[in-house]
């Protein structure tokens, strides 16, 4: 029996994607439903995806799939006509990619997880089906214009730092489950308005419309299908692009850029610039924002104590390694302005 999880090494299969000369496409999509065998259906999933090259990261939970992955482009076709034989899937939108090389995944790995998108909610009465109502790029546009409406992102603090819409809220969250209430409590006294919001590829606003409706918000409207399909209508209709910087994914590309506009500065010098990256001391690996002059300077880490501890003997660096510094490895919360 064919191993359905993936046993070579990650920086091997790393080093074999960006030297890979095939042409790839990016392509995300998720749809709520319900799975009685989840288990059984990741299993069978992997088998046809494996067989298609297709790489990248989904997860499958009761309640449906959510999809980040990346395909040979000469498989595409057989790719869609065996996806959407499978009857819940079958006609679903297929975000593909802005900004791609195709070099975003390395490797397929499919999660088994209690929910696609976790949204920390236990109350009995919430039902997640009662979603806004969800608007195409021209009516979004429309939307941005009249008066009484609050503009919310509903992605994470690094998310919406290097892109998002003018005038948005972007709340200084950095996970989805801990933004519901408090983008509810922070806009309580704003029942009356009208209430857009958006995200990368339009699952996070599926649970959050229908939270905030849950919450006493009765306009509520999302942008169907994200930045992502916004991007494309706006470039197949001829209709103007409103959100400024770049997209963040979460894939090995870390952004698709949207606009020329530059809105976010460096952590660690406030020059403009927006590109993320991880920390080259693999014991931290903190995203931050880093210009090229301070990715020389630092050697790429994102501290003068991440720069010495890459240049510490193997022994020490291995037992850093292993007991990291609490926090340290998690991603920049607040901007590191020199």
């Amino acid at each position: 029996m064919a191993s359905l999880h993936n046993r070579v090494n990650r920086k091997e299969l790393r080093e074999k994607m960006r030297n890979s000369t095939e042409e790839r496409m990016t392509i995300s999509f998720y749809r709520y439903a319900k799975i009685d065998n989840p288990q059984a259906f990741r299993d069978d999933l992997y088998r046809q995806w494996e067989k298609l090259g297709v790489m990248g990261r989904t997860y499958v939970a009761y309640e449906g799939i959510n999809a980040q992955i990346s395909l040979p482009k000469a498989n595409f076709e057989q790719f869609r006509t065996e996806l959407y034989q499978i009857s819940f899937l079958n006609g679903c939108r297929l975000n593909i990619a802005i900004d791609d090389d195709g070099k975003s995944f390395f490797k397929l790995t499919i999660k088994l997880r209690e929910q696609i998108v976790a949204d920390g909610i236990d109350d009995p009465t919430f039902n997640p089906a009662d979603t806004g109502v969800h608007l195409n790029a021209k009516d979004f546009n429309e939307k941005l214009e009249a008066d009484n409406i609050i503009l919310v992102d509903m992605r994470n603090f690094y998310e919406s730092e290097v892109g998002h819409f003018k005038g948005a809220i972007t709340p200084e969250v950095e996970n989805f489950r801990e933004s519901l209430p408090i983008i509810a409590d922070m806009l309580a006294e704003n029942k009356d308005k009208t209430m857009l919001m958006y995200c990368t590829g339009g699952i996070r606003c599926e649970k959050a419309s229908a939270y905030m409706k849950h919450r006493g918000f009765e306009n509520v409207f999302q942008l169907e299908g994200g930045i992502i399909e916004y991007t494309r209508q706006c470039r197949n209709l001829g209709v103007p692009n409103k959100f400024l910087g770049k997209n963040f994914v979460f894939d090995e590309r870390l952004s698709e850029r949207i606009s020329d506009d530059i809105i976010a500065k460096c952590h660690q010098c406030g020059t403009t610039c927006d590109t993320h990256h991880n920390c080259s001391n693999v014991a931290c690996n903190t995203l931050f924002i880093q210009c090229p002059e301070c990715a020389a300077k630092y050697e790429g880490t994102c501290s003068t104590e991440c720069q010495e501890i890459i240049h510490l003997p193997a022994e020490q660096f291995e037992e850093i390694k292993r007991h990291p510094k609490e926090g340290k490895n998690k991603r920049i919360f607040a901007r590191k302005m020199a």
